[in-house]
């Protein structure tokens, strides 16, 4: 394991690709984030917005460079060949994506860990002088506050489980492009369809399974008996999810030729 490690390490770190994916990830998280609260304002006590919520909303774009990454970490090297000599290099198939997935889990925890802080970040700033002020209810965002430490790291574990569960698929797949466009579909399907949809109990139970709309559940921080889902069982679903789709592609690889 410890070789096969070093070995992922080095290609992720080596290359240029995923260095401007995870610096991607940080800059889209962190925009999306400043622009979102840029554009809230709360004008009296009890304006109804989650603050902490608003400040992480990068998260729903800053996942793409992630999925994007994850999923060529393993198919680049199946367009290229490579993946005979890594089979070679490490016989016991499943130590070969244990390795991967590890290497990817830190990477992505450490630049997610940067987008979610700078988001908050910005928030704080943002917020404050758009009428979010501790006379209308909404002190300043701080991870001392419970409930929005729990939204961040929360927000950080959900940017490595969509991470690990485009690893998953990416090794079903084993194409890049068919592997990413699944995992964008799987992500942003849900939220796109339940708006059209009339009925309430689909609506909710769409919400409750899809991968995003539950997994996002985690960084609501008010209103939490409104939810479809409560914050850590929806990151829990999320879990499912990705635990499902890394099994199905450790049982693959290990049945299927390279």
């Amino acid at each position: 394991m410890r070789s096969a490690l070093h070995a992922e390490w080095t290609k992720i770190r080596t290359l240029s690709g995923p260095r401007w994916l995870l610096l991607g990830t940080i800059a889209a998280t962190v925009a999306l984030s400043a622009a979102i609260t840029s554009v809230m304002t709360c004008a009296a006590p009890g304006c109804g917005h989650d603050p902490t919520k608003l400040s992480l909303t990068g998260a729903q774009l800053g996942q793409a460079p992630v999925v994007v990454l994850a999923v060529l970490v393993i198919s680049s090297e199946y367009d290229s060949g490579l993946i005979r000599t890594t089979l070679t290099a490490t016989p016991r198939r499943a130590t070969v994506l244990a390795a991967k997935s590890l290497a990817l889990t830190g990477v992505v925890a450490a630049a997610g860990t940067v987008a979610v802080l700078g988001s908050l970040l910005a928030g704080r700033l943002i917020l404050s002088g758009h009428g979010f002020t501790a006379a209308h209810g909404h002190p300043a965002l701080s991870l001392a506050d419970g409930p929005t430490l729990r939204a961040t790291a929360g927000s950080v574990l959900y940017l490595v489980l969509v991470a690990l569960l485009s690893l998953g698929i990416a090794t079903v797949v084993r194409d890049a492009a068919a592997g990413i466009g699944t995992i964008l579909g799987l992500l942003y399907l849900v939220p796109i369809l339940s708006p059209v949809i009339g009925d309430p109990h689909w609506r909710r139970l769409l919400a409750q399974i899809g991968p995003m709309s539950a997994g996002l559940a985690v960084q609501a921080t008010t209103d939490l008996d409104s939810l479809p889902i409560t914050p850590w069982a929806g990151l829990g679903v999320l879990a499912t999810w990705t635990g499902a789709a890394l099994l199905a592609g450790a049982l693959l690889l290990r049945l299927r030729d390279a």
